[in-house]
């Protein structure tokens, strides 16, 4: 609204205080995808740019992907590669997207499911086999995260073992996924003993992936 670039934007931000840049909002970067389910939201390319923009500052984002809906496997797959390609651009020191987080449609009361029919058609198996794959196709994307609050414990385990080294965090206050049918819920024992169970050591990080002690 203001005519400033997105660099300029992110730039102010950051002055006042702002060091990173979460990556809602990615939904699948196909802009066929985009206008039916997200209407309101940029582009995909614009998504990007922002993203491109961001990383110029040194700022630390990450990237996510909600897919299960209208989307092809041909287009979950260009938005892996959109997320790779970016993370190829970054300046050298920058971190860029330090995570990246896939988590399946969540259908409840969405116009999605109310007007067109269109439900969460992600299985476990599924949503472990797009962990592996982002595993695979992101090797410049230091952290995957498997979402325990949209599939839940024993699937969130079994991604650990297929690419998955991030189980996520306590939340504290969910207001998106939840009202859309999510029930999974966790505190810090239950992460700890799921990532235990599982065969892992639990660690406990910072939004840099830094161990936190004590």
């Amino acid at each position: 609204m203001d005519g400033l670039s997105y660099s300029e934007v992110l730039r102010l931000l950051h002055e006042a205080g702002l060091d990173s840049l979460p990556g809602a909002g990615a939904e699948i970067l196909a802009d066929r995808v985009r206008k039916a389910i997200s209407k309101n939201k940029c582009t995909a390319v614009e998504w990007l740019d922002v993203m491109r923009a961001a990383h110029r500052l040194n700022l630390l984002t990450s990237a996510t992907m909600m897919f299960g809906h209208i989307e092809t496997l041909e287009e979950r797959f260009d938005h892996l590669l959109a997320i790779r390609q970016v993370q190829s651009e970054k300046p050298a020191g920058a971190t860029g997207f330090i995570s990246f987080i896939p988590w399946p449609f969540q259908d409840d009361g969405t116009w999605l499911k109310r007007h067109a029919g269109v439900t969460n058609s992600i299985t476990a198996v599924e949503y472990i086999k797009t962990i592996a794959i982002a595993r695979i196709m992101l090797p410049n994307v230091p952290n995957i995260q498997a979402s325990w609050l949209t599939v839940g414990k024993h699937t969130a385990q079994v991604c650990l073992h297929a690419g998955a080294n991030d189980f996520g965090s306590i939340m504290i206050e969910e207001n998106v996924v939840s009202v859309a049918g999510a029930t999974h819920f966790f505190d810090e024992t239950g992460i700890r003993q799921a990532i235990t169970e599982s065969g892992f050591i639990p660690v406990q990080r910072n939004q840099r992936f830094e161990r936190v002690t004590g």
